[in-house]
């Protein structure tokens, strides 16, 4: 028995130390990341962020003490949103808050056309939706740190996009920015985000354009997974099911967060086209076990994955996706297919033939 605990104790010293000498080499390598974004990518970020170097670098995940930098550039600011139009927001926000606390329901000019139970709506929606964000990081919920942050982007932003308002979902997207930006640079980055094509179908809940962007995942999914396309099929399992939440977070509120910020890392870099091939590249690690599924376990297996999931076994099995069908990439089959859906919206003769 003394020999035998004696053999654990080993076991367990070499493995403890084998621990030890991967964690110091994962510090090595996102200390010498760290130097090579802030010393050499980010100064000459326009002629350096699409470079071999940089792209293969991006894959393996941006370090978290540049991120937010990272996150901002390659977002963007085509609204040209500034600090002041925050600060602007923000105090309406706060102004609505109060009026609505007092029992006021006064329209204001800008928001002609938004009822104000469509904005108290928006209002207690984004109340509701905060206490349910990131629960287990206890940060963003009422006397947590983050807390006002989150509160004031989404409020702010409700107050820049009326038309748009509050929707479920998006205190995730707002809640990782948070973790990563300052509160204005968050704001900035939130409604540039959402004004992307693809977030702005699916916040604004444009049927016939999500069904596009459904259909143009379908013809990926057939190409890379025609086993697993057949049975979901046979099983009426449609893209919906699952693809909605994941698009609407940004796979914030489905994957490890630290998983759904290397998602992020490379969404910010290659576009929409890389939140279908995450989605492809989940079902294709999952595989053997969903094609012994039916609807209903497919169904509640998808909507809440698993929790541990390793971020490079999911990232190999991404890489192993290809977004090209008949020589076609995504953004040509998505085109082709928006194309199609206005002829059949016009009625266009030669396919009524």
């Amino acid at each position: 028995m003394v020999v035998q605990a004696k053999k654990r104790e080993l076991k367990e010293a070499q493995r403890r130390k084998k621990q030890l000498e991967e964690r110091c080499r994962l510090e090595e390598s996102i200390g010498n990341a760290v130097l090579t974004w802030n010393n050499e990518i980010l100064p000459n970020w326009e002629t350096m962020w699409c470079s071999r170097k940089v792209r293969d670098l991006w894959w393996q995940g941006i370090p978290p003490s540049v991120r937010g930098k990272v996150w901002g550039l390659a977002i963007g600011n085509e609204l040209n949103i500034t600090h002041e139009l925050f600060d602007i927001c923000l105090a309406r926000a706060k102004e609505r808050w109060r009026s609505f606390s007092m029992g006021g329901s006064e329209v204001e000019n800008e928001d002609a056309g938004f009822s104000a139970a469509d904005r108290e709506a928006s209002l207690e929606l984004i109340k509701l939706d905060i206490s349910r964000t990131f629960p287990n990081l206890c940060i963003f919920q009422q006397g947590g740190p983050y807390h006002d942050m989150l509160h004031s982007i989404l409020g702010a932003y409700t107050c820049y996009r009326p038309d748009v308002g509050y929707v479920q979902g998006m205190s995730f997207i707002a809640a990782v920015l948070i973790l990563n930006l300052d509160t204005a640079d968050a704001f900035i980055a939130f409604s540039n985000l959402l004004n992307k094509p693809c977030q702005m179908a699916f916040f604004r809940v444009d049927h016939g354009l999500m069904l596009t962007y459904f259909a143009a995942f379908e013809v990926f999914f057939e190409e890379n997974l025609p086993k697993l396309f057949a049975h979901f099929k046979k099983n009426n399992l449609t893209p919906d099911i699952y693809l909605i939440d994941w698009i609407f977070t940004l796979y914030s509120k489905s994957l490890p967060l630290d998983l759904a910020c290397r998602i992020w890392d490379v969404f910010c870099r290659d576009g929409e086209e890389f939140l279908f091939r995450t989605a492809l590249g989940i079902l294709k690690l999952f595989e053997d076990i969903l094609t012994k599924m039916d609807f209903i376990h497919v169904a509640q297996f998808l909507t809440r994955l698993p929790e541990d999931l390793p971020a490079e076994e999911c990232f190999a099995s991404i890489a192993t996706i290809q977004m090209q069908s008949r020589n076609k990439k995504w953004a040509q089959v998505l085109a082709a297919l928006q194309k199609d859906s206005r002829e059949v919206d016009k009625g266009s003769p030669s396919l009524r033939r």
